[in-house]
C-alpha cells in the first residue's frame, strides 16, 4: 500500500539553562515524521528528526527545505516488509548527509509495521517486563547548582553519574568529584566524566592523570574531534578509559569505521543513533567494535521522547551491558507525555501510562 509522509517542526524547551563546553542550551528544534499508509491513515508511525546545532552533520542552515523535499520520496512508496528493508529504503531516501532524518524514516516505519503504537522493538523493555539502567547526567554550572544536581541524582537512587566538565576551572571541577566520593564514600557510585572535546591537547593527559585519583571509569571526548595520532596516544595505557563520541560524527563507510578505531584504539565508544545515521549505521559500529573487543554504550543526543522511546528499545533490543545515556527525557517543559518512567536510576516504559501526542494530531 503506497505510503505518506509529514515532517511537523516542533521546538523544545529546556527547563534550565543546560551547560556544556560548547555552550549554554535553552532549547532544541526538532522534526517529528508521521507515516502511513493512505489506505488506512488512522495506523501512523512517528520517527524524530533531531540534528544537534553545531554537532550533526546535517545541521544546515535551510533544514526544513531539505528535509522536507527528501520525506516527499517516501510518498507512494511501498511499507518494507521487514527491519532490514526498512533500513535499506532510509538510506536511499536521506543516505549519508542526513542521519537523523534517516533515524526519523527507521523509526516511523518500524513504528508503522507494529502497528503505530510506538512499539519499535518488540521485547521484554515495550512490555513493562524489564528495564535499562542509566546514567544521572549532571549538567555545566555554577559549583553550587552541580553540588546540587549531584545531590539530586543520589537522592533519586542513582549509582552512576556522567558530569560534564571543561567550562568550570578544573581545580573546581575536581573539587566536585572529590566531594561526591568523600560524601558518598560508603555508596558505590560510578563516575563518568564528559569534556565534549574541551580540553587542550598539551594539557589532556595532565587532566586525566589528576581525574584519575578520584576513580573516574571513563573519559568522553577529552580532546576535540579530528586529531586521530594524539588521540591513539592518550587511548595507550590511559589514566583513565577514553570513550569517543564526536569523534564518530561524520563516519559513514564501513571501511572508514573500522580504520578510525583500528588507528585510535578506544577503550569505549559512544553509540548515539541520531547523529551516526540511525539503527543501521549503529549496528555497524558495534559490529566493528565488538571484533576489535572495544566496549560501547548508547546515548540519546536531546530528543523528545519520540526518539528517546525508540532508542531505549534498540538498547535493550542489543542487550547492552551496563548503563547507558538515556536519562534525557526530564529535560524539557514542552516534551511529549509517554510511558517512559525513571525511578531508582533506571528508565522502563510503563505500560499503564499513556502517550499524548495530541499536538502533533492538531497538525
Amino acid at each position: 500500500m503506497a505510503l505518506k509522509a509529514k515532517l511537523i517542526p516542533h521546538t523544545l524547551k529546556f527547563k534550565f539553562d543546560a551547560g556544556t563546553s560548547r555552550g549554554v542550551l535553552r532549547e532544541k528544534k526538532t522534526y517529528l515524521l508521521k507515516i502511513w499508509e493512505e489506505s488506512n491513515p488512522a495506523v501512523v508511525g512517528i520517527g524524530e528528526c533531531g540534528p544537534l546545532a553545531k554537532l550533526s552533520i546535517d545541521d544546515f542552515e535551510n533544514l526544513d527545505e531539505s528535509i522536507t523535499l527528501l520525506a516527499e520520496k517516501i510518498n507512494g512508496a511501498d511499507l518494507p516488509p521487514n527491519a532490514d528493508a526498512i533500513y535499506d529504503f532510509a538510506f536511499q531516501i536521506a543516505g549519508y548527509d542526513y542521519p537523523s532524518l534517516r533515524f526519523a524514516i527507521e523509526v516511523a516505519l518500524l513504528d508503522l509495521k507494529g502497528g503505530g503504537q510506538r512499539m519499535i522493538f518488540n521485547n521484554a523493555f515495550f512490555s513493562s517486563q524489564d528495564q535499562i539502567p542509566i546514567n544521572g547526567l549532571i549538567w555545566m554550572g555554577h559549583m553550587e547548582n552541580m553540588l546540587l544536581q549531584i545531590s539530586d541524582k543520589i537522592v533519586e537512587e542513582f549509582d552512576c553519574l556522567k558530569v560534564k566538565v571543561g567550562s568550570l576551572d578544573f581545580e573546581k571541577e575536581v573539587d566536585i568529584l572529590n566531594y561526591v566520593r568523600r560524601k558518598y564514600y560508603n555508596q558505590q557510585i560510578m563516575l563518568r566524566v564528559d569534556a565534549n572535546g574541551a580540553f587542550k591537547p598539551h594539557e589532556a593527559l595532565y587532566k586525566m592523570k589528576t581525574l584519575a585519583f578520584q576513580n573516574i571509569h571513563s573519559i568522553e571526548q577529552p580532546i576535540a574531534a579530528g586529531q586521530h595520532d594524539l588521540m591513539a596516544e592518550l587511548c595507550v595505557n590511559p589514566p583513565i578509559d577514553i570513550a569517543l563520541d564526536e569523534e564518530l560524527i561524520g563516519v559513514h563507510k564501513k571501511e572508514d569505521k573500522e580504520q578510525l578505531l583500528k588507528k585510535i584504539k578506544p577503550q569505549y565508544i559512544i553509540i548515539k543513533p541520531t547523529l551516526l545515521g540511525g539503527f543501521q549505521s549503529s549496528l555497524e559500529w558495534i559490529k566493528i567494535a565488538d571484533s576489535m573487543k572495544i566496549g560501547w554504550w548508547i546515548t540519546s543526543a536531546l530528543e523528545s521522547n519520540i526518539g528517546l522511546n525508540a532508542i531505549c528499545q534498540f538498547t535493550y533490543q542489543l542487550k547492552a551491558k551496563g548503563h547507558q545515556g538515556l536519562g534525557t527525557g526530564k529535560l524539557y517543559e514542552n516534551n511529549f507525555e509517554s510511558p517512559l518512567t525513571i525511578k531508582k536510576g533506571h528508565i522502563f516504559y510503563d505500560q499503564t501510562k499513556e502517550w499524548d501526542l495530541t499536538e502533533l494530531d492538531d497538525e
